[in-house]
């Protein structure tokens, strides 16, 4: 077992990645609460707002008209994955980009709970606007999201990777 851990790295920096990422969000969050109130938007680009936005549900704001009960699902949620992402690193120790993947996808899971937690709701900041959205999203302005959903979206680009790689290497 220390020879499978010693080449994979262990759990250790995996989890260390994740804190970064819940550091990093909950970091960027707080500056935005400090300085933006609730609906303010501030452009920074044609293509690009900081915004100060609350979203009780999850993705695109699923849920988020539920009567509450979506505040503990989603942290449960995000608390049970978790768990399994951490199971899983064990299981894996030596598949480095399938560790990174999903140390990604539990810092974002995790920095996303800590706000429900706190808030009951999550805070979202980044908003883009892109012409060709305007068909899906009025205005073409993308739902705004925050530096976990980054790292969730980045954490599940990773695992598709991963996957492509493995089945290469198999066939």
């Amino acid at each position: 077992m220390a020879r499978t851990q010693a080449a994979g790295g262990g759990l250790l920096p995996w989890l260390a990645l994740a804190a970064i990422i819940i550091v990093a969000d909950q970091l960027t969050k707080t500056l935005i609460v400090g300085w933006f109130q609730l609906g303010d938007v501030r452009p920074v680009t044609d293509w690009f707002n900081l915004v100060r936005a609350h979203n009780r549900g999850a993705a695109f704001s699923f849920l988020a008209d539920a009567q509450g009960w979506q505040r503990w699902f989603f942290t449960a949620l995000g608390l049970a994955a978790s768990g399994l992402i951490v199971w899983m690193i064990r299981s894996h120790p030596t598949q480095r980009l399938f560790c990174f993947s999903v140390s990604l996808i539990m810092g974002g899971a995790l920095g996303n709970v800590v706000d429900r937690l706190l808030h009951g709701h999550v805070i979202d900041f980044l908003q883009f606007r892109f012409a060709l959205l305007e068909p899906i999203f009025r205005g073409g302005y993308f739902p705004a999201f925050n530096v976990a959903d980054s790292a969730i979206t980045l954490g599940a680009i990773g695992l598709v990777l991963d996957e492509f790689r493995r089945v290469r290497r198999a066939g």
